[in-house]
């Protein structure tokens, strides 16, 4: 357990420790909790803290009221279109997968119904290429995505991209509601 003040600092905040990531410290972090899983699970219990794990990333959950899980699953609704947007652009987009946001704004205009999508996402910004960037920091602050070239803006997907699709599909909408919900 080499780690516990790094894995605090990151998952504490909402982020997640991904096994592919690009950052050769967060793989050694990774690799630590994996080996000693037992362990950090132990430790930060003691402070109320659930390691957690999915396929390929760790990230920090917690017992929690029902109003208080209900707040977190209505802040996860953005992450809805998020993702709708991004199976959008490349239906193949998961974890590992590499973009750019030069060639999102190429395929704005040649996918029907994409740049729709991205306006909707964020019609506080003027530009196509503002949204992208704010869904791009989006992905990055939750450790989603990581920046693998800073000159070209090429982003690489993690394996917690994968909790968020779980996520989502563990929403169930009530069918009195669902002929409510505008498509």
């Amino acid at each position: 357990m080499k780690y516990t003040s790094e894995v605090f600092q990151r998952l504490s905040r909402g982020q997640f420790i991904s096994s592919n990531s690009i950052d050769a410290e967060t793989r050694a972090i990774y690799s630590d909790i994996e080996e000693n899983q037992q362990e950090y699970e132990d430790y930060f219990s003691k402070i109320d803290f659930l390691l957690s794990s999915g396929d390929g990333f760790y990230y920090f959950s917690r017992k929690e009221a029902k109003v208080i899980t209900e707040n977190k699953l209505q802040s996860l609704f953005s992450w809805i279109d998020y993702l709708d947007f991004l199976k959008t652009y490349d239906t193949t987009f998961d974890a590992g997968t590499q973009f750019s946001l030069v060639q999102m704004e190429v395929k704005l205009s040649t996918i029907p119904g994409l740049k729709e999508k991205l306006a909707q996402m964020f019609p506080d910004k003027s530009t196509n290429r503002q949204k992208l960037e704010t869904l791009a920091a989006a992905m990055e602050s939750m450790g989603i995505a990581e920046k693998v070239n800073e000159a070209d803006g090429t982003y690489q997907v993690t394996n917690a991209f994968h909790y968020i699709e779980q996520i989502i599909l563990c929403i169930n909408i009530d069918e009195d509601v669902k002929d409510e919900i505008p498509q």
